[in-house]
């Protein structure tokens, strides 16, 4: 696909769903599309990032209800989610449930030691930051798709 064809797409989908937004998984591509595999094979139905990331972006914040694109590194349409949950909580204060949703692969334990040492490479940590927890559902996978 070219950026044109990218484009073309996402004009398409939000004829198909009104008000989507496109957003990516992860800080490169590697972690993008593993994420997308993730959810693809229900192994990922949340998301989760620091409340600091989205504060001056209202536009950025998950709304129950609203579908969105996740889109390959490249910019093209991968898969619509709609988001079912918000929760604003504190690192200190993620749940099990939370840690599994974000990944079926991840203990608490290891939620917590991963993401500490993520957030400490990408803006800053503390125990009590406080983070916006997305929930969502696979409502589409464009792979293969005629957009």
């Amino acid at each position: 696909m070219t950026k044109e064809d990218d484009y073309d797409a996402i004009v398409d989908l939000n004829d198909t769903y009104p008000g989507i937004g496109t957003f990516k998984f992860g800080n490169n591509k590697t972690e993008c599309q593993q994420q997308i595999e993730m959810v693809r094979k229900g192994l990922k139905s949340a998301n989760c990032a620091p409340f600091r990331d989205m504060k001056d972006d209202p536009d950025a914040m998950p709304v129950v209800g609203r579908c969105d694109i996740a889109a390959n590194w490249g910019g093209s349409p991968a898969i619509v989610v709609r988001t079912t949950r918000v929760e604003h909580v504190k690192f200190c204060d993620v749940t099990e449930e939370m840690a599994e949703a974000e990944s079926s692969t991840y203990t608490l334990q290891g939620w917590l030691t991963s993401k500490e040492a993520y957030f400490k490479r990408n803006g800053g940590w503390s125990d009590d930051m406080p983070l916006v927890f997305e929930f969502f559902e696979l409502v589409e996978d464009l792979e293969g798709r005629s957009l």
